[in-house]
């Protein structure tokens, strides 16, 4: 007898509304982020991963639910990627999570994730490689680890995916090179950004998203147990100052190498930079 059809699987996308960081001011006085009349944006490198998981649901079927923790303007986030074709999306919002870094976020949504396999499993979880607002990188991997997936992270391409077999071949961008990684379901994978393109959302996507009810969770709904882990409570970073770099007093030097061969605008350059900083001569010679 043929082997039976794997049933379609089950993507989880997590996604965070993010200031545009095009406009992010710092304030002068008081050192903190201006987000007021900043518009926010979804997570660009989110919508890589939710790309990604919308071209495997493409090709073998799948469910794809995206996930965002944050507070109820968020939602619009998640209607955004409604639209570009994910069938189900969460947002856990609760005054227990604010003030949450990475370490209290990841515990939030592992527990999300949790909830929302009770009733599919969950296959593959997605992440962008950071937020444009943190950089940290730290909250996929921290998914990882709690739930016990598999991590993949910096993921430029996935090169085969194989539902029945369980099992995935990425190309993971390494200091140096690119490994090829090949590991078993479930998972979870961290795209970088250059990997895919969005595409447009869809008309029927556009007016589904603008009907859809977007479930919103507090930390009852959502799974959570322990509240010190939550928020500040749970939160062993500490953010001391934040600033914009001074701008540089010194002004760019103009050099006028008309009629010189490369070599002598070389030699020429570096007689220049070592008139001025002999300590840089000094440490190459030593």
């Amino acid at each position: 007898m043929p082997s039976p059809m794997p049933s379609p699987m089950h993507i989880v996308v997590c996604v965070k509304q993010v200031p545009d960081s095009s406009q992010i001011r710092v304030h002068p006085v008081t050192n903190t982020i201006m987000r007021q009349g900043v518009p926010a944006v979804v997570n660009p490198y989110d919508l890589v991963s939710l790309e990604e998981a919308l071209r495997i649901r493409d090709r073998f079927g799948a469910r794809v639910t995206v996930l965002s923790m944050g507070p109820k303007m968020a939602v619009e986030a998640l209607r955004k990627c409604v639209s570009y074709g994910a069938d189900d999306a969460v947002l856990i919002t609760d005054r227990v999570f604010a003030g949450s870094d990475t370490l209290a976020t990841s515990y939030a949504l592992a527990s999300a994730i949790r909830t929302i396999g009770a009733d599919k499993p969950v296959d593959m979880v997605f992440c962008g490689k950071q937020t444009i607002d943190g950089d940290t990188a730290q909250v996929g991997p921290g998914i990882a680890r709690r739930l016990g997936l598999q991590q993949l992270t910096y993921v430029a391409k996935i090169e085969r995916v194989d539902p029945q077999a369980r099992e995935i071949v990425v190309h993971r961008r390494a200091e140096g090179g690119v490994q090829v990684m090949h590991t078993k379901l479930p998972c979870l994978v961290t795209m970088m950004e250059g990997a895919n393109t969005i595409r447009f959302a869809g008309m029927d996507d556009m007016f589904r998203a603008a009907r859809c009810a977007i479930a919103e969770w507090d930390h009852k709904a959502a799974g959570i147990a322990e509240l010190a882990r939550c928020g500040l409570k749970g939160s062993p970073t500490v953010v001391k100052k934040v600033f914009a770099p001074s701008a540089k007093a010194v002004k760019a030097q103009c050099f006028d190498g008309a009629g010189k061969t490369p070599r002598e605008l070389v030699d020429a350059l570096l007689a220049r930079m070592f008139e001025q900083h002999p300590s840089i001569e000094e440490e190459i010679a030593s």
